[in-house]
């Protein structure tokens, strides 16, 4: 199924409670929201914008279950894996094989240490070998960023690497990385201020937290870019723009929830220490929103009434 990994594909939250638990029937609503009403064309879970590095193997199968399940292969699901080991990978990835996700988005090692090309090949490869399933790198930790040229020696010669999420703000390693790879892969664009310019450079769609904030704009505007109406994806990047500008903090999953309670969707709290959108936070976010018209004024709200 990982040749329908296109278009706009939210990495979720993951709804947890006061108490740790995760809040399993807000997750089946917003699964429910995300394919009915916003009309996205996949869903990823687990990743950062889920904390996935929070969860454990449990709750990475438990969260797969029942986006899976919601989903009904509606769209194509894929599972986040952020893990120090090769080890800890397999082990999450064994625990949802047999759920029909379309591909796991697996993060190079994280720690401190940055294993050298070679390794950092091998890592991948031994991924792939024990799962048994695509995998996407979700190109995104700083000190073990992954460059357009390793990238592509690693597609072309590790089987079952399908894909990369690029992360980050740079452009030019997007655009590098599209040149190289070509159609060999699914480049999907997670440079969240520069969405437009990712699809008109040929990502093959995106998977980025922004996404999950405005899905309904997001929708559009990969829609428009699609049907090759570029003025309004460049009238949407400029009310998208602003909304990401807002979010984007040391506690964006928190931001990202609060654009969801924003629009009546539940996305419970962030998990310890990361603390919830300050009030400091609140006021830009909203007014981003309302000038994106995703949300309503208080006087709109009073006229609606």
């Amino acid at each position: 199924m990982y040749e329908n990994i296109t278009g706009i594909v939210p990495p979720m939250v993951t709804p947890f409670r006061a108490d740790g638990s995760i809040d399993e029937e807000a997750l089946r609503a917003e699964t429910r929201y995300l394919i009915d009403t916003a009309q996205v064309h996949g869903l990823a879970v687990c990743g950062s914008t889920g904390e996935g590095q929070t969860l454990s193997v449990e709750e990475t199968r438990l969260i797969t279950a029942v986006v899976c399940e919601e989903a009904a292969g509606s769209v194509p699901v894929i599972t986040g894996i952020i893990a120090d080991s090769t080890a800890a990978v397999i082990e999450r990835g064994l625990a949802v094989r047999d759920l029909n996700v379309a591909a796991l988005q697996v993060t190079p090692v994280h720690y401190v240490f940055r294993p050298d090309d070679d390794a950092m090949t091998k890592y991948f490869a031994d991924i792939t070998a024990e799962t048994e399933l695509p995998l996407i790198i979700y190109n995104v930790v700083p000190w073990a960023y992954l460059s357009p040229q390793l990238l592509t020696r690693i597609i072309d010669s590790v089987d079952g690497v399908i894909g990369v999420k690029q992360s980050a703000g740079d452009l030019k390693l997007l655009a590098d990385l599209l040149m190289m790879v070509g159609d060999r892969a699914r480049i999907m664009s997670a440079v969240d201020a520069l969405l437009y310019p990712s699809y008109a450079l040929g990502a093959v769609g995106a998977i980025a937290a922004t996404l999950t904030a405005v899905p309904g704009l997001c929708v559009e505007q990969w829609n428009a870019v699609q049907a090759g109406d570029h003025q309004r994806g460049k009238e949407l990047h400029e009310k998208i723009l602003p909304i990401w500008n807002a979010i984007f903090d040391h506690n964006l999953p928190a931001n990202i929830r609060y654009c969801m309670e924003l629009q009546g969707r539940g996305g419970g709290v962030p998990r310890p220490p990361m603390p919830a959108t300050s009030a400091v936070q609140k006021e830009p976010i909203r007014e981003a929103l309302i000038g994106a018209g995703v949300v309503l004024t208080n006087d709109e709200l009073c006229a609606a009434r």
